[in-house]
């Protein structure tokens, strides 16, 4: 999650540079070993496409949360009102600047289980390490807004050795940001570090790359991490509504798993996105016939500024309850919440209403969380 307002690539130290005096100009990237995709699309382009002002109340939001399109997202875009899915997945809203009062500054309850700088620990058997905080373009509704440290690959190499020892642990998960802005040569070089960890069972990437910018995932690519990894690989993508399924997307999926790499999906539930039945369905029908398995539906984080993204509990069950009848089982994920206190994610469905808009979990080793719900919309 890289902060600035530039059209151009993050350069080694986690700065942006301005893409001229409008930043609107198209421009390469910048000379470096550390990014890996296609260039962006300017952004007076993009706002064209889609009907909207490059104006400084877009560019306002874009300092809460970078904007950057790949030309392959670019050309799914359309002006479809202000009501069009991928417009408010896409471009920077006036609404992300405004008071939040149901916001919560970490909002999946991450910072106190970092065992390293780049290093979640919320389980004992998985460790979760950010490669990145940038990504090929930026979901608005993202809960990692706002992290700027950019790691270097000596630190992630770090972060890696310092699970040594750690005996209960089973699986590292690559995750940013996202991992495949890394070059391949880069991301070889951290699964190969992983052998030093020889209890570890698997690795598991996560990234949007097939849908953002599915030229990134190459045969190439696909088998420089098979033969660098010394355990099986699992891809998890996130996709939010089925206009993101293009033909690039099933084509860079059929690479991972035709080299063996199961892959699985999540999707975060985002009201005016896919927060209907017939739009969740169409979706996970779509992934499970491709051979990708849609594992979570997520309920929004309370991510500042995404007030627009968020749909309450109850909405939510429903909206997950339709599903039953219109998909195979297979390919209904499971509805989660990622709990604030950081104790993880708990099925919805689990969730035990004490009163209205207050909710507890309990989870299975006796610990008990309390979520406060927004109000209905």
């Amino acid at each position: 999650m890289f902060s600035g307002v530039s059209d151009r690539e993050p350069n080694e130290t986690g700065t942006t540079d301005e893409a001229g005096p409008a930043g609107d100009a198209a421009v390469e990237p910048l000379p470096t070993h550390r990014w890996a995709g296609s260039p962006a699309v300017p952004l007076a382009e993009v706002a064209a496409r889609l009907g909207v002002p490059l104006d400084a109340a877009a560019r306002a939001a874009m300092r809460r949360l970078p904007a950057r399109f790949p030309r392959p997202y670019a050309e799914l875009l359309h002006d479809g009102g202000p009501a069009d899915p991928l417009r408010r997945i896409a471009w920077p809203d006036p609404e992300e600047t405004a008071f939040d009062p149901d916001a919560i500054d970490d909002p999946v309850g991450e910072q106190p289980l970092k065992t390293h700088p780049f290093v979640i620990r919320k389980y004992r058997d998985r460790a979760l390490l950010i490669v990145t905080h940038r990504c090929h373009f930026y979901c608005r509704f993202c809960f990692r807004a706002g992290q700027t440290v950019e790691p270097k690959l000596g630190e992630v190499l770090d972060a890696i050795r310092s699970l040594r020892g750690e005996s209960a642990l089973r699986e590292i998960i690559l995750s940013g940001g996202d991992p495949l802005v890394l070059p391949d040569e880069e991301l070889a070089g951290i699964l190969r570090a992983c052998d030093a960890l020889p209890q570890l069972r698997t690795v598991r990437i996560h990234s949007r790359a097939p849908v953002h910018d599915p030229p990134r995932v190459t045969s190439r690519l696909v088998g420089r991490l098979i033969a660098a990894s010394p355990v099986p690989l699992w891809f998890v993508v996130h996709t939010s509504h089925p206009r993101e399924l293009s033909p690039g997307f099933y084509r860079a999926v059929g690479m991972l798993q035709g080299g063996g790499i199961p892959v699985l999906n999540q999707t975060v539930l985002l009201r005016g996105v896919n927060d209907d039945p017939a739009t969740l369905a169409e979706l996970f029908g779509a992934l499970y016939g491709a051979g990708v398995k849609p594992y979570y539906l997520h309920h929004p984080d309370r991510v500042a500024g995404t007030a627009r993204f968020r749909v309450a509990i109850e909405r939510g069950l429903a909206l997950h309850r339709a599903l039953r009848g219109r998909l195979p089982g297979p390919a209904i994920p499971e509805y989660v919440l990622d709990l604030p206190d950081g104790s993880g994610k708990f099925p919805v469905e689990r969730l035990r209403r004490e009163r209205e808009g207050l909710y507890c979990a309990e989870h299975a080793d006796g610990r008990t969380s309390h979520y406060f719900d927004i109000k209905a919309v």
